[in-house]
């Protein structure tokens, strides 16, 4: 008699669904969005068309669902890079060097610079990038509160500096260069120092190391 699988049900979906979108981002990654196919999908996570459709209604939504946690990892990368940092401003600008050098790992980049917008559209987009947005909105809050950088209105700020990022890493990553990463990243420094020039003052308190608003 073959041994009883003795996994839960909450387990044995949660290994489908890994195995799924394990096997899709390697994929979307090798052949591009528009090349994959579902069924090359589930031969690769060893599952069928019928496990596939349990769990993901079509391409396109295993895709934003490989997106939403590139996103997360992004988001996880620059948060611990401002829990770092002594104070806020120093805290945001770390974190701008680190969502662009992260943005620009080659798998990274050919899922959410190339495949992407062809996958899911710019509104699509935007709205899985919204908590990035976020953190780096509430990495400026602190900024302003600390004393670091003048109390500019942070919706037009948050835009600004933010899609200043994404230009920067389309733009480096058609480069094809590793300095152009640091040049990028000086480049985006010397802009942001307008921001905290018109107080040129040392930040009043430091990053508390448990702060839920992060960059």
């Amino acid at each position: 008699m073959p041994p009883r699988d003795r996994r839960t049900q909450q387990e044995r979906t949660q290994a489908t669904t890994t195995a799924l979108l394990s096997a899709a981002r390697e994929l979307f990654i090798a052949d591009g969005f528009a090349a994959t196919s579902l069924s090359a999908v589930c031969s690769r996570a060893g599952v069928t068309r019928g496990a596939f459709y349990h769990h993901f209604q079509s391409k396109e939504e295993i895709f934003s669902r490989v997106f939403a946690i590139e996103q997360r990892k992004l988001a996880t990368a620059v948060r611990d890079t401002f829990r770092r940092c002594e104070d806020p401003w120093t805290g945001v600008l770390e974190g701008c060097r680190t969502l662009l050098t992260a943005s620009l790992a080659p798998d990274v980049r050919q899922l959410t610079l190339v495949e992407a917008p062809i996958a899911l559209g710019w509104a699509h987009m935007r709205d899985i990038q919204a908590h990035c947005r976020h953190q780096l909105k509430m990495g400026l809050a602190l900024a302003v509160e600390a004393g670091c950088i003048p109390d500019h209105p942070l919706e037009p700020l948050t835009s600004f500096i933010y899609g200043g990022i994404g230009e920067l890493t389309m733009d480096t990553a058609r480069a094809g260069d590793d300095a152009h990463v640091d040049q990028a990243f000086n480049t985006l420094q010397i802009m942001l120092s307008g921001v905290m020039s018109e107080t040129g003052k040392t930040c009043r308190h430091t990053i508390h190391p448990t702060a839920n608003a992060t960059t």
